[in-house]
């Protein structure tokens, strides 16, 4: 078994799909891996490292010679094309937003693997790519915001006077919103959440943050995510979280619906009602933005209603691609724990009676095996239908 690690090229990404630890790993299970050469070097991994832990370094890879490609960014419609039949392909896919792609791979016979896909069970927590890259972007959009913020997070009592704390609040706690909290937390600011799921008032509570209850009734969907509100809904949400928002020095927004675009949370007025000087930092920029205006990979300077200055909104792109090292050593570890529970003597024999491996499958044998996927799909042939009539 051929297993090609690619060096990633849409742009701003650093991350890489294996490490020398985890070339190990799957060496160990008689995998031959080929790593295109610097494949790891923006994440401060050489290829010294790779080759003394079993790699074998190229200079470029030839999709067509492997049988498994392991990546981070969704692959290309002509690289999904230039696949063998029968190849397998395991990463991120946003199968949503990455159409043509994931017909490239049903057409070409490759059995492609989402990693957005696995189940979210205990069982498969080893292999929950979507958290370890959220915990990444939760810590990393504190620091954005506390760079750019003109005051300290943390309390200081000093001979010259005392400056309060930060007041931070976030919006959406799950696992990048609490790593968020706790990053928050632990550079000395006073953090206040809201999640629309009522079982996540704990979970803030343990991260050190305090709750805030809107008098919204909702329930949690399907993995423990929020369901998304309706509009009547939405916009009693808002109206409750404009006063909360106007107290805060830096907001953070991180909720998400898998497959949606992101849920709007904070209206540009409500970012105007905000002081001057304030941050607002978008980890959802990039599938649409919780903040109305929000742009991904721009800081936008907003208007108080008061004239008094601008408040900075931020729209985070490639956040965990920022802490390239370490996303990448948490990344390439999902790989190769779902990589391992599919290799047999040195082979790819995946068991679909596997829940993990059933779930996480989008692609297999000419078919897209992802239904909301498939019926995505199916809608785009049918607006192409009637729009040739």
């Amino acid at each position: 078994m051929k297993l090609g690690i690619p060096r990633e090229r849409r742009e701003g990404e650093r991350r890489v799909a294996a490490t020398p630890e985890t070339v190990k790993q799957l060496a160990a299970l008689g995998v031959e891996i080929l790593l295109e050469e610097d494949a790891g070097a923006a994440a401060g991994y050489p290829d010294l490292a790779y080759s003394q832990a079993g790699a074998r370094i190229v200079s470029e890879l030839d999709p067509a010679q492997l049988d498994v490609l392991a990546h981070v960014r969704p692959l290309d419609p002509d690289t999904a094309r230039s696949l063998k039949r029968g190849a397998a392909t395991v990463g991120l896919a946003s199968p949503s937003s990455e159409l043509p792609t994931v017909q490239a791979l049903a057409d070409a016979g490759v059995t492609s693997f989402a990693l957005e896909l696995v189940p979210r069970i205990s069982r498969a927590q080893s292999m929950d790519a979507l958290s370890s890259q959220a915990l990444v972007a939760g810590y990393r959009c504190v620091l954005e915001a506390a760079i750019r913020l003109p005051r300290f997070f943390p309390l200081y009592m000093t001979a010259a006077g005392t400056v309060p704390p930060a007041r931070v609040l976030v919006l959406g706690a799950g696992v990048a919103g609490l790593q968020a909290i706790g990053t928050a937390k632990r550079l000395g600011a006073r953090v206040f959440a809201n999640d629309i799921r009522p079982a996540s008032a704990d979970e803030v509570a343990s991260m050190g943050g305090t709750f805030i209850r809107l008098d919204l009734e909702t329930e949690e969907a399907a993995g423990g995510y929020a369901r998304q509100l309706s509009s009547d809904a939405g916009t009693r949400q808002r109206q409750l979280l404009a006063p909360h928002v106007a107290q805060a020095d830096v907001l953070i927004t991180t909720a998400a619906v898998p497959g949606r675009r992101a849920p709007l949370l904070v209206t540009r007025e409500m970012v105007q009602g905000m002081r001057a000087g304030s941050v607002v930092v978008d980890l959802a920029a990039e599938s649409g933005g919780n903040v109305e205006g929000v742009v991904a990979g721009q800081d936008l300077p907003i208007p108080t209603a008061d004239g008094s200055g601008n408040v900075w909104l931020v729209g985070l792109k490639d956040a965990p691609s920022a802490m390239a090292s370490d996303a990448s050593r948490l990344y390439a570890k999902n790989v190769a724990n779902l990589l391992v529970l599919m290799v047999r003597h040195g082979a790819l024999a995946p068991d679909f009676s596997d829940e993990v491996i059933a779930g996480a499958c989008l692609t297999h044998d000419g078919t897209v095996r992802h239904q909301p996927t498939a019926d995505l799909l199916a809608e785009r042939a049918g607006s192409r239908r009637e729009g040739a009539l």
